[in-house]
């Protein structure tokens, strides 16, 4: 009996709390470094990335009642800044004391696994380019993705998790094919 009223005692718990869940560590993409490369820019230092007042989930993306974190300092607009750090460091093209930041304001952020068979993602930011603290870019940047989920939470929550670094990925990916952005870490 006090085996079962403990057993009934941490699924009350459980159930209330909803589950907490961690993002998996981003990992640079070699095509996004290898743009960077080839795009020949200086060396680059990555300044902070904040949410704007208005930005949504930026402690916390809520899946189907799960709680996904950030591995990065436990908001998404560092995982962003994390993000870009990767990408920079995998080109060769990361200094801490270099003369050109990068730095941004994270807009929106979420994933969706709440349809059926589909999930979305969704994420915008703005970037900024500074050279010796003068502006030399500012724009925004947003990515929407399907991914494929299910209606089985078991299965969409981890899907969810899952596609997170892609969603990034993709965003970052956007921000180096910009040829002004490319332009302001030029020299």
């Amino acid at each position: 009996m006090k085996v079962n009223g403990l057993l009934i005692s941490f699924l009350i718990t459980a159930v209330i709390s909803g589950c907490s869940i961690t993002a998996p560590q981003y990992s640079a993409a070699v095509t996004n470094a290898q743009s960077l490369r080839d795009s020949d820019i200086a060396e680059v230092r990555v300044g902070s990335f904040v949410p704007s007042g208005s930005a949504a989930n930026n402690n916390t993306i809520s899946l189907r009642g799960s709680s996904m974190t950030s591995p990065y300092g436990g908001s998404f607009s560092n995982y962003l800044a994390e993000a870009i750090k990767q990408e920079l460091a995998l080109a060769g093209k990361l200094k801490e004391s270099a003369d050109i930041e990068v730095s941004g304001v994270l807009l929106k952020n979420d994933i969706d696994v709440s349809g059926l068979s589909v999930g979305i993602g969704e994420i915008e930011a703005r970037f900024i380019v500074k050279k010796n603290g003068i502006s030399q870019y500012e724009a925004v940047k947003s990515v929407k993705t399907r991914f494929e989920s299910s209606f089985v939470g078991a299965v969409a929550v981890p899907k969810g998790q899952q596609e997170y670094p892609n969603l990034v990925r993709t965003l970052v990916g956007e921000l180096f094919q910009d040829p002004l952005f490319v332009k302001a870490l030029k020299r």
